[in-house]
C-alpha cells in the first residue's frame, strides 16, 4: 500500500511518480548553511581541513580574529601607551599578524577621535624585515623585489602611518659593512652541524630584531608564530635536549629579552592562517631557500603528516606542552600606568601565568638565550664560553675541538660575549654564596 507522502521512496510510490513525469524531491538535498550564523553559505577551501565547508567567509574571519584579540587582551600584549614592532618575514603568519595589529590600531584611532577627553592614546606600530641574503646567497637575486613588496604592503596599511625598518642579519655585529658580512660567513662556516647552523641563524635573527626594537624605542615585539610552528618546536626542542627551557618558548609572552616578545597568533593553526590570506587576498613574500636537511625540517614534515591524519594533532601537542611550569618572565610585568584601562589590568591579573618560584633563573645561554639549570653546568671550566652554554648548543653549535673555541668566540656578536661575562659573574656569586651559606641568617632567624 502506497503512502500519501510525495517524497516517499517505499513501495511503488517512487517508481510510479517517476513514470508519470512528476518531479521527485530528494529529502537529502538540503541547503547547507554556516553552522555559526545559520544564514550564509559556507566557504569551501578544498584543503582537506576538518572544518572545511562549515563556516561562511565572515564567520571564519571572525573566529580567527577572535583568537588573536583574546590573546592580546587576556595577556595585555598591547596597551594604549605601547610602541609595537611587528616582525614581518613576508610569510602567511607574519602577514596576518601585521594585518590584525593594523586593524586593532585603526579601531583604537577611531575610539580616540570619538572620545571627548582623548585620555587613551593610540599605540604606535612599526614593521621590521630582516634581510638574510648574507647567510643564504641564493636569496640575493629576489631580495630587492621582496623588499619592494614588503614596502608596498606596509604603505597600504595606512593610516595610521607605520615605519618600516629593513635591516641585514649581519647588522647584529654592529654595522652592515663588508667586514660584518664576512664575519657572519666565517661564523656559520665554523658550525659543522646543519641543524646547529639553522638554529644559530634563528638566534642571530632574533638579536637583529631586538637591536632594531631597542634602538627605535619599541617596547613590544610581535612575532607571528602559530600553533603549527610551536608544535614543531616542541618536538625539535625535545629531540635536542632542551626540555628544561621548552616551557619558556611556547607561552604567549616571553619577557626574558630586553624588548618582550608576544605571540598573538599562538592559538591559530597554519591552515587557518593560509585560508585567511586567500580569503582576504593578502600578499605574501615567497623567498626561494635551499632545501634543509637538519632536524628542524625533518620534524616539520613529520608534524605535517600527523596533521593530515588527525587535524587536531598540532593543537594537542601544544596544549600538552603548555602544562609545563612556565618561568617568571613568561608574563608582561604589572604596571601602574594610568594609560592602561582598568579592564585590561583586571584581565592581566586574571590570565597571568602562575609559577611556584621553582622556575626562577638568572643565567641564560649566551647563544640561544635559553634558561640554564643545574645539569647544564660543565665540569670543564677551562673555557668560559663552553661553560656558559647549554648542553644543546655545546653539542650542535660549538666546535668540538677545544682549540677552535677561542676563534669561534671571537666571531660571536658583542651581545653573546657580554652574556658569557655575565655568566662568569653569576657563577662566582653562586660559588661565594655556597661557601658562606652556613654563616647566613635565614628569614625567620634573629642575630644573637
Amino acid at each position: 500500500m502506497a503512502c500519501n507522502s510525495s517524497g516517499c521512496e517505499s513501495g511503488g510510490c517512487y517508481g510510479r511518480e517517476k513514470e508519470n513525469g512528476c518531479k521527485v524531491v530528494d529529502v537529502k538535498e538540503t541547503v547547507r548553511l554556516c553552522v555559526k550564523c545559520k544564514s550564509n553559505e559556507p566557504m569551501t577551501f578544498g584543503d582537506g581541513g576538518s572544518d572545511d565547508g562549515r563556516f561562511c567567509a565572515e564567520c571564519f574571519r571572525s573566529n580567527v580574529y577572535g583568537k588573536f584579540r583574546l590573546a592580546v587582551t587576556s595577556h595585555a600584549m598591547i596597551t594604549p601607551s605601547d610602541n609595537v614592532l611587528v616582525a614581518f618575514s613576508g610569510g602567511s603568519s607574519s602577514r596576518v599578524a601585521l594585518q590584525f595589529v593594523h586593524e586593532l590600531q585603526v579601531k583604537a584611532l577611531k575610539n580616540y577621535e570619538a572620545s571627548r577627553d582623548r585620555s587613551l592614546p593610540v599605540f604606535g606600530v612599526g614593521v621590521a624585515f630582516v634581510d638574510e641574503s648574507a647567510a643564504y646567497p641564493s636569496l640575493s637575486g629576489g631580495m630587492s623585489d621582496a623588499i619592494e613588496l614588503v614596502r608596498s604592503t606596509v604603505l597600504s596599511l595606512s593610516p595610521p602611518e607605520k615605519d618600516l625598518h629593513v635591516v641585514t642579519i649581519e647588522s647584529v655585529f654592529g654595522s652592515e659593512s663588508v667586514e660584518a658580512r664576512d664575519r657572519l660567513v666565517k661564523l656559520l662556516d665554523s658550525v659543522s652541524d646543519e641543524t646547529g647552523k639553522e638554529d644559530l641563524l634563528l638566534h642571530l635573527k632574533m638579536l637583529s630584531l631586538q637591536k632594531v626594537a631597542s634602538e627605535n624605542g619599541y617596547n613590544r615585539l610581535v612575532v607571528g608564530s602559530c600553533t603549527s610552528r610551536l608544535a614543531s618546536h616542541v618536538l625539535t626542542a625535545t629531540v635536542k635536549g632542551r626540555g628544561y627551557s621548552l616551557s619558556a618558548d611556547i607561552q604567549h609572552v616571553d619577557a626574558r629579552w630586553k624588548v618582550p616578545i608576544v605571540l598573538p597568533l599562538r592559538d591559530c593553526v597554519w591552515q587557518e592562517i593560509t585560508r585567511l590570506c586567500h580569503l582576504d587576498g593578502l600578499k605574501t613574500v615567497e623567498l626561494a631557500r635551499h632545501p634543509q636537511s637538519g632536524i628542524n625540517d625533518l620534524v616539520s614534515s613529520f608534524v605535517a603528516l600527523l596533521q593530515e591524519e588527525n587535524p587536531s594533532r598540532e593543537c594537542t601537542i601544544v596544549r600538552t606542552a603548555a602544562k609545563l611550569t612556565p618561568f617568571y618572565f613568561n608574563k608582561i610585568p604589572e604596571t601602574d600606568d594610568s594609560c592602561v584601562p582598568m579592564a585590561t589590568q583586571r584581565r592581566l591579573k586574571k590570565f597571568n601565568l602562575k609559577y611556584d618560584g621553582s622556575m626562577t633563573t638568572e643565567a641564560f645561554c649566551p647563544i640561544c638565550n635559553g634558561p640554564l639549570n643545574g645539569s647544564d653546568s660543565s665540569e670543564d671550566e677551562s673555557d668560559a664560553l663552553y661553560a656558559a652554554c647549554c648542553s644543546s648548543c655545546r653539542f650542535q653549535i660549538l666546535p668540538q675541538e677545544p682549540s677552535s673555541l677561542d676563534h669561534f668566540g671571537s666571531l660571536l656578536p658583542h651581545h653573546m660575549i657580554s652574556q658569557v661575562k655575565h655568566h662568569q659573574k653569576f657563577d662566582s656569586q653562586t660559588y661565594l654564596r655556597e661557601k658562606i651559606k652556613d654563616c647566613l641568617l635565614l628569614d625567620d632567624e634573629e642575630a644573637v
